[in-house]
């Protein structure tokens, strides 16, 4: 109820009681011409000034979204040229590595016929040695079998002849003739 007492009391001071939410008309007025201002100014100074910052920021987004993109494009250019360079050397690399691993191949098999050649030199050096030192052994038991045979001969001689054969000329003439009697019956195979 005291609402009620309130609007019939505001209704009164303003004077028509069945509008009471209407203005009074100097006030419609006022507020239509402030209002048209304030349009007429939004209109001619905000608004353009608006489109003209609106074109700028949609001129500078979209310059960069084109350098955004320029750039990616070269990147992906040059991430290609970066990558075909770097199967270019990763083949050279492979290519170079064979070659060395070839070159090595080749080292080493020429490194083992050198080795095979020098050990064959040094069989055939050893073996030679060898058979000079057996000829030489041969040799000098011939030499000593034939002083023994010879000093067996003359004992034998001078027991069955009864001479003294302790002459040293004789000893030698009867021996080498002893000898050469022996050799001819039998000769002696060398190696």
């Amino acid at each position: 109820m005291q609402l009620g007492a309130l609007v019939t009391s505001a209704a009164e001071v303003e004077g028509d009681p069945e509008f009471p939410i209407l203005p009074h008309t100097g006030e419609l007025i006022f507020g239509i011409i402030a209002f048209a201002i304030l349009y007429w100014v939004v209109a001619k100074k905000v608004v353009p000034r608006l489109e003209v910052m609106y074109a700028e920021r949609r001129a500078a987004i979209e310059g960069n979204v084109e350098k955004a993109e320029r750039a990616q494009a070269e990147a992906e250019a040059e991430a290609a040229a970066a990558l075909a360079q770097y199967k270019a050397q990763l083949a050279d690399a492979r290519g170079e590595a064979n070659a060395i691993r070839e070159e090595a191949r080749q080292q080493g098999a020429a490194i083992l016929a050198e080795m095979r050649q020098q050990a064959q030199a040094e069989a055939e050096r050893i073996t030679a040695g060898a058979r000079a030192q057996i000829e030489a052994e041969r040799q000098q038991t011939v030499a000593q079998l034939r002083l023994e045979v010879g000093r067996l001969a003359t004992d034998l001689a001078s027991r069955i002849v009864g001479e003294s054969l302790q002459d040293e000329v004789r000893r030698r003439g009867t021996v080498d003739r002893f000898l050469a009697d022996l050799e001819q019956t039998s000769p002696v195979t060398s190696r």
